[in-house]
């Protein structure tokens, strides 16, 4: 009954972070291009309000004007009711959070701990967990402090970090997991970005202005640097979400450095999109972002392995049965599974044969299923299952 619960749990807290994250991200990439493409040649009696650029826009069957002012207006104080886009962010935040206590901590021995790649307690692989995500945040503010001023140092040095963070990641969790607990940190590190920097410097600048001073300049120049970041890490977070539904990507030895070069892609798509706001269509950034995917694709296509050989449906369905169907049944009994996995059932002849397409792409081209190899699957008997389904997948 746990598991019944966990998966509604599951199901109803993935919905509400994907329906969260459409908001913060739609708002995000409205506001980067409404500010590039504010018109800024203003009248002098504009500029002396105090504006510094505004957009006449159409949407919806209505007319939208936006102005933008760094201080607010100089003839006018500003009005109470201000709206404040920040819930957006905390609420993917916390929902993704809620995901990972859901299906990675609840279910740690499943989908976290990897003891192939490392034997960690159940504790302890959730300590590393909750550590990395919060000491990701640390490191990061710790670099944009020292290198403030100097920003293709701070994105050097926040690129190198995240490598890092990747690569040992990948030698901690299981794959999954560990193209999880990146896309974790990156997501904290845009998240708390709103909170500890972006919102609270907007609140000490509204403060100063209601009050009649003169508003300190550089809570909005920390607001801005923080939000360029958000913006680029965007397209590699979402990514992320998507992945475990590619186990090709992260299931490899090299899957740390798929991780590096598919998030560098969508920082290079990124960077074209936020360039075209200014006219500039640098159609170089894409095709070299193609050009990765496209070499990723290539080295890890599936290779034939050496002497492979046959087999026949007696020799792998043993193996199947002991390795796949504890857990691929429609009634597992592999302890925490109430539901085969995806839905694919390989408990009879019949299922077996019709999801030898499934068994490919999941336990034989990747080393996906089973998860963390709960089972203890050879290399030995993914290649015979191989073989058969090479040879036909013949009953």
């Amino acid at each position: 009954m746990t598991d019944y619960v966990l998966g509604w749990l599951s199901l109803v807290v993935r919905w509400f972070h994907f329906t969260a994250g459409i908001a913060w991200i739609g708002a995000s990439f409205y506001f980067v291009w409404l500010d590039d493409h504010l018109n800024r040649a203003l009248p002098d009696a504009l500029k002396r309000r105090g504006m510094e650029g505004e957009l006449w826009s159409v949407h919806g069957g209505g007319f939208y004007h936006n102005e933008k002012f760094r201080t607010g207006p100089t003839d006018e104080p500003l009005p109470q009711d201000l709206h404040w886009f920040y819930w957006e962010a905390y609420s993917t935040w916390l929902s993704g959070m809620a995901m990972l206590a859901i299906v990675y901590w609840a279910g740690a021995s499943t989908f976290l701990v990897d003891r192939d790649v490392l034997a960690l307690s159940v504790p302890a692989a959730i300590a590393i967990s909750i550590g990395s995500i919060v000491a990701g945040w640390f490191v990061y503010d710790a670099l944009c402090r020292v290198f403030e001023k100097n920003p293709p140092a701070l994105w050097t040095s926040i690129g190198a970090f995240l490598l890092f963070a990747d690569w040992a990641l990948f030698h901690i969790f299981s794959p999954r997991a560990a193209f999880i607990h990146v896309g974790a940190i990156v997501g904290t590190i845009m998240v708390w970005n709103v909170f500890f920097i972006i919102i609270p410097g907007q609140r000490r600048v509204l403060a100063q202005i209601r009050k009649g001073e003169t508003p300190d300049s550089r809570p909005g120049l920390l607001g801005k640097q923080r939000s360029v970041h958000n913006t680029y890490f965007t397209l590699p977070v979402l990514f992320i979400m998507i992945s475990n539904h590619y186990p090709v990507t992260y299931s490899g030895p090299y899957g740390w450095l798929v991780l590096a070069g598919l998030s560098a892609a969508g920082v290079l798509v990124r960077r074209f999109y936020v360039l075209t706001h200014f006219k500039r269509f640098v159609i170089a950034l894409p095709v070299i972002a193609i050009a990765i995917v496209v070499v990723i694709a290539v080295a890890l296509a599936p290779k034939q392995p050496a002497g492979a050989g046959t087999a026949t449906f007696a020799e792998i369905a043993p193996i199947v049965q002991t390795r796949c169907a504890v857990c691929h049944a429609a009634e597992p009994t592999y302890p925490g599974f109430s539901q085969a996995p995806a839905g694919i059932l390989l408990d009879t002849p019949t299922h077996i044969i019709a999801n030898a397409a499934a068994i490919r792409a999941q336990a034989v081209t990747t080393n996906a299923m089973p998860l963390g190899n709960l089972t203890h699957i050879t290399p030995a008997e993914r290649t015979k299952l191989g073989a058969w389904i090479d040879a036909g997948a013949k009953p």
